[in-house]
């Protein structure tokens, strides 16, 4: 069991407890998946494109990406229905538990002047969005391999019933959130 997990259990949950007044563990909100996207619109004009992305979130996430297509057609974009146009990832259990350990802890504080993330990045549901500009804050990926700086779109979705439940989740798990 990793060491986030183990805190989860025996720090946030009775944390939760006491605030929110859950009679019961079950109640506590907790993580229930973490989605990696890549928008790769690019991918119309340079196929390499895609090969490229997949090989960075396969890095980043340590499982195979799945790719998205477009799901209509836009003439001003040369897109047709069913072009490869993204990329994305969803992670479950421990592959979850061990990404958003190294986010918060390696990824986050590697963005350069990091002040925290957003608070007000919550969809009203407790599920927070992250934009990241750059795939290079991950150490997984090799500065000299990469051919183009893509953005990442990471989606924490929590069993939260409201953004206040799932921010107090997020930053007793250790989120860095700025502080406004």
């Amino acid at each position: 069991m990793s060491a986030l997990k183990e805190r989860y259990r025996k720090e946030v949950v009775p944390s939760l407890m006491k605030r929110f007044g859950y009679k019961n563990v079950m109640l506590a909100p907790r993580l229930e998946k973490v989605v990696l996207n890549i928008g790769l619109g690019e991918a119309i004009q340079n196929a390499k494109a895609l090969e490229a992305g997949e090989a960075d979130l396969a890095a980043i996430s340590g499982q195979h990406p799945v790719t998205t297509r477009a799901k209509r057609s836009i003439a001003a974009f040369k897109l047709r229905t069913g072009m490869p146009i993204g990329l994305k990832v969803t992670l479950r259990g421990q592959r979850m538990y061990d990404f958003f350990y190294k986010l918060v802890n390696t990824a986050l504080p590697r963005m350069r002047e990091f002040q925290g993330v957003s608070r007000n990045s919550f969809d009203g549901g407790g599920n927070y969005t992250l934009g990241i500009k750059e795939q290079l804050i991950f150490p997984e990926i090799d500065y000299d391999k990469i051919d183009k700086l893509r953005g990442l779109e990471v989606s924490i979705i929590t069993t939260a019933k409201t953004n206040e439940e799932g921010m107090a989740l997020l930053e007793l798990l250790g989120m860095p959130f700025t502080r406004n």
